[in-house]
This record gives C-alpha cells, structure tokens and sequence, in this order.
C-alpha cells in the first residue's frame, strides 16, 4: 500500500506539458487484478518513457525525414543542424542525410 500511494503522490505531481499527459493516463489506468504496483517497474517504466534515448531516437527519425522543400536555404539548415545536435550519431551520417534531404 505504501508503494502504491507513493507512485500516486509522484503521479499528482507530474502536471505540464507530455509528462501531464502520461500521468492522466496512469492515474486512469483501471487496478490490475493484484491491486498493488511495483516500484521497481514503475521506475523502469519512466526512465525508459522519459529517457535522453527516446528523445534521440525521436530526433533521428525526424531528421531522416526532414526536406527542404520550398524553404529558404538559411532555415532549413538552422533546423537541420538543430536536429543533428539531438541525434546521437556520427558526423559522416548526418552530412549523408543532409546531402540526401536538400
């Protein structure tokens, strides 16, 4: 029980933004049939949700599909290279991405 109210508590405390988001949903998630959560998942399941990881990954598909197409040269590299900053990949592929999406 002790765990399940401290989960709740940090959950009550995640408000802004996706983190809001994630924290509706669980505190709506219906009991499983045990009734009690693990902490140890629990915290699993917010350092991969949340981790520097996801946002690369999601960085990288981004720049995969990123394309100039009518816009001004100036703001598609700015763009690009502030994508490529997120991406956690060598410097040989991101000027194959980018020769590919101009």
């Amino acid at each position: 029980m002790e765990t399940d109210n401290r989960i709740t508590a940090i959950l009550a405390c995640l408000r802004e933004d996706i983190v809001g988001i994630y924290a509706q949903k669980k505190l709506n998630e219906p009991d499983k049939e045990i009734g009690t959560q693990d902490w140890n998942d629990f915290v699993q399941e917010i350092k991969k949700t949340f981790s520097n990881k996801t946002k690369a990954t999601d960085a990288e598909w981004k720049i995969k599909t990123f394309k100039q197409g009518k816009k001004n040269i100036a703001d598609f590299m700015i763009e690009f290279k502030a994508l490529a900053m997120k991406v956690d990949t060598d410097k040989l592929h991101v000027k194959f991405l980018l020769k590919k999406n101009v």
